[in-house]
């Protein structure tokens, strides 16, 4: 039976002081109802877990706990309190003290001395007057170091101004990691898929105590940082006449809950390469706390031109519009069949598979060619290829059951066709979407590793980063290298030539 509360007494006969008794008990027992509900769900997911999931040693000794504490909430009665009280922290929490860095380190002494040879006030000579010295943590491959930022300070010998060089910026305001640090942290995050957890431990190795919070914070402060480049790159990438897009689940941490929900990364590609392009490729990543057809309506807002991507719903009012036209992948419609052939060994399936194929082949000897170059190649020799697979899979199909796979996979083809034969009469565009799945691969990896974002905020933190390591692998360049040089650049560089610091322009210094 489910427990009730204790029946209300005659409340006439009661007095003032009664009355709040009796309210503060009736109060306290809605306390322990609450508690007792919601442990009672924490042992529903175990036993849920034990079924259906992974056990958690740390999570099932959480569990343990609870149950212990329900016990005693069971085991203990409901009593008045005589008199009200508060529980007040005698002293107020202090932030956190920096912990001095390991005289160990290395250390590399940078001097920043006055550019002036004389007082600005007066014109008076110089002398020695002291020494500003702050630290700043840095990451040097192979190694950690300790760069110490001397500032001298310099007083006049006839007016007793003192002069002194400005501090030099850091990635992040008053921060302790150097560049190299922070780009080290955001590619073996987003890069190398070492979460920051793992790193943390590894730099205690060290003998550094960075905590995962401190790693967390870095990667927000870059990200904030690097803001201003990202925009850049997408608004390069809107610009384009042809993307690539596809999406991919991430884990998220619903705050408040101890439960993940699903959100999304969508991929936009900008690569045109092969169709002998020499504009620099680029890709941009978004993220949306779900997969509803608004976010990339809204990602694409400012985009004319074709996208190639996989048969999603979402998009369908995208095109419906007219600014966008769809072109479809053949590399989904053979995925398709080749399942079907690796489960069943189907002879339609192969078939199916063999014809495709031939395309392929097609595209193998004119990549890297003009766009007329290769649409002429594609209507002679593809077109008649197609023409004579959209026969063979509509013949197919009528001798199929309509409810079996193989009859699936070719309405899935048949339903697509206008899209996916949109390449043999345009040779700017490609045979099926994997610029858009390559790009995508490197969060598929990482996913693995660090099982869940910690928020929304965590989820755009990602995309962010991984649109500036992933353009800078497309421009054949060490991502970790590259981020460093921006991360040493960033914090001066004119906002109005911020495009200086996208990957196919940047020159080191």
């Amino acid at each position: 039976m489910p427990a009730t509360l204790d029946p209300l007494p005659d409340l006439s006969v009661l007095d003032v002081h009664a009355l709040r008794d009796l309210v503060l008990c009736q109060h306290e027992q809605l306390r322990s109802r609450e508690t007792e509900i919601e442990n009672l769900k924490l042992l529903v997911i175990k036993l849920k877990r034990m079924q259906f999931g992974r056990k958690s040693e740390k999570l099932d000794r959480q569990i343990a706990q609870l149950e212990l504490g329900l016990e005693d909430l069971e085991a203990t009665p409901c009593t008045v309190p005589t008199t009200s009280t508060f529980a007040v922290p005698d002293t107020v929490p202090n932030k956190p003290a920096r912990r001095p860095l390991p005289q160990s380190l290395p250390r590399v002494t940078k001097t920043h001395a006055p550019k002036q040879d004389a007082c600005p006030e007066c014109g008076g000579s110089l002398r020695p007057f002291g020494e500003d010295v702050s630290e700043m943590l840095e990451y040097v491959p192979g190694h950690f170091e300790v760069i110490r930022l001397v500032r001298p300070k310099l007083t006049c010998l006839a007016c007793e101004r003192i002069v002194q060089a400005p501090a030099p910026s850091r990635p992040i305001d008053r921060g302790l990691a150097g560049p190299g640090l922070l780009a080290h942290v955001l590619v073996s995050k987003y890069a190398d898929h070492l979460p920051l957890y793992r790193q943390s431990e590894i730099y205690e190795r060290e003998g550094l105590e960075l905590d995962r919070s401190t790693l967390a914070g870095w990667v927000g402060g870059a990200s904030e940082a690097l803001a201003p480049l990202v925009e850049q790159l997408r608004r390069y990438v809107m610009s384009a006449g042809k993307l690539h897009g596809d999406d991919t689940p991430v884990p998220v941490l619903a705050p408040g809950t101890g439960k993940t929900k699903t959100g999304r990364l969508w991929t936009y590609v900008r690569d045109d390469r092969p169709a002998g392009s020499e504009e620099a490729p680029a890709v941009w990543f978004a993220y949306s706390p779900d997969r509803k057809g608004e976010h990339p309506e809204h990602h694409l807002r400012a985009f004319h031109g074709f996208l190639q991507a996989d048969g999603y719903a979402g998009f369908n009012h995208i095109y419906e519009k007219g600014a966008i036209q769809e072109a479809g992948c053949w590399a989904h419609v053979r995925r398709k069949f080749f399942d079907l052939q690796q489960a069943h060994a189907s002879p339609i399936a192969a078939e199916a598979i063999a014809r495709i194929g031939q395309l392929y082949g097609i595209e193998a000897e004119i990549r890297g060619r003009s766009p007329g170059e290769r649409r002429e190649v594609r209507q002679a020799r593809a077109g008649p290829l197609l023409d004579s697979l959209h026969h063979w899979l509509q013949a197919t199909l009528g001798q199929l059951s309509k409810k079996s796979e193989l009859a699936v996979a070719i309405r899935y083809a048949l339903g697509r066709w206008t899209a996916l034969t949109r390449y043999c009469d345009d040779g700017a565009l490609e045979i099926d979407n994997n610029a858009a799945e390559r790009a995508i691969r490197a969060v598929a990896l990482g996913r693995k590793n660090y099982l869940f974002a910690g928020s929304d905020s965590g989820g755009e933190r990602a995309a962010a980063i991984y649109s500036l390591v992933g353009s800078a692998k497309l421009n054949d360049l060490d991502p970790e290298a590259y981020l460093r040089e921006v991360l040493e650049r960033i914090a001066d560089h004119p906002i109005n030539r911020i495009a200086e610091l996208l990957p196919w322009n940047i020159t080191p210094c």
